[in-house]
């Protein structure tokens, strides 16, 4: 019997056997910027990845649907530790919209619900854009991963069941309109965790009184990685199992946003036992990056109310266990 991998996707081929691959999982730690092909899930995106690597541990950093493409982080061993921040983080993404045509799915995937004629200038389209930067409330989409009781919205959507959502709150930092020509738009949107660009494009065709769907999706940015950085599947499927470990970017690549404190050797040694240290001079409020004399990235602390730096999540070197 195959293993399930190869049901998710049929382009996927074991080299080796089921059981043959679970022997050579291998603790393998840092962060694999993919641009992500059209057609793929995130999972199914980052399994193939797994499998290539032989990673014993592996997860991705917000999901991006099939007909989406782009920039997805993916996050091995150690590197897990830290997912959340790059879940959490602001992306960039560059949207293309039909005016004029609204749809079940409210993407290109969706049966044609109406359409209507579009009459709408560059200017009015901008003026619309403008009317959703900042803080929104967004409902999501019933063709969407969001669980409830246990099953994704989207499987509700398919047996034709309507779950009612609460709307949330998001925050569209900018919208860029790059093109606008035969009623299809282009746009660049910077926003926060959550957001629905799908939803977005939804609420501009009703805010310019003609509808709208989404009939492409590319994510260009998450956090600090940009997607100029991103290797493609099949970039890295041609490479050696060397070259596949030096694509990876250290774990510490997550949170460079965190201020960064080096410690002496005493204190790294106590710190790795999971015992809060000393550290003289002045440290930064909130979570630090910590790191040894040798520069070998030690994990996230934070200083207590005493003083000292308590460890809050440390990498572990498996290899010295």
């Amino acid at each position: 019997m195959r293993h399930s991998l190869q049901n998710q996707n049929p382009d996927f081929k074991y080299s080796v056997s089921p059981l043959q691959y679970k022997r050579l999982k291998k603790h393998i730690n840092g962060i694999l910027l993919l641009d992500k092909p059209l057609g793929f899930s995130s999972n199914q995106a980052l399994q193939k990845i797994k499998w290539l690597l032989q990673a014993a541990k592996a997860g991705h950093t917000g999901t991006l649907d099939p007909l989406a493409t782009g920039l997805l982080p993916l996050c091995f061993g150690e590197a897990t530790k830290f997912a959340h921040y790059l879940t959490d983080a602001d992306k960039t993404y560059v949207a293309i919209v039909k005016l004029g045509v609204t749809t079940t799915t409210g993407d290109a995937e969706g049966e044609v619900l109406s359409t209507q004629p579009v009459h709408i200038s560059q200017v009015q389209l901008e003026q619309a854009c403008r009317q959703f930067v900042g803080e929104i409330s967004q409902v999501p989409p019933m063709y969407s991963a969001l669980k409830h009781e246990g099953k994704a919205l989207y499987e509700y959507a398919r047996a034709g069941v309507e779950i009612e959502r609460k709307a949330r709150n998001v925050t569209i930092h900018h919208i860029t309109l790059n093109a606008f020509a035969d009623s299809v738009a282009t746009i660049t949107v910077t926003c926060s965790k959550g957001t629905y660009i799908r939803t977005l494009a939804e609420d501009i065709g009703k805010q310019l009184g003609c509808g709208a769907h989404l009939i492409g999706l590319r994510r260009t940015a998450t956090a600090n990685y940009q997607i100029t950085q991103a290797m493609t599947l099949e970039q890295f499927e041609a490479l050696s199992a060397e070259q596949r470990i030096a694509a990876l970017r250290p774990a510490d690549s997550a949170v460079l946003h965190l201020p960064a404190l080096t410690l002496d050797a005493d204190s790294t040694y106590y710190l790795q036992q999971g015992q809060a240290v000393w550290r003289s001079g002045s440290i930064p409020q909130g979570l630090l990056r910590l790191y040894s004399e040798q520069e070998v990235f030690l994990g996230l602390g934070e200083q207590q109310s005493d003083g000292k730096i308590a460890p809050k999540r440390l990498v572990v070197d498996k290899d010295k266990n």
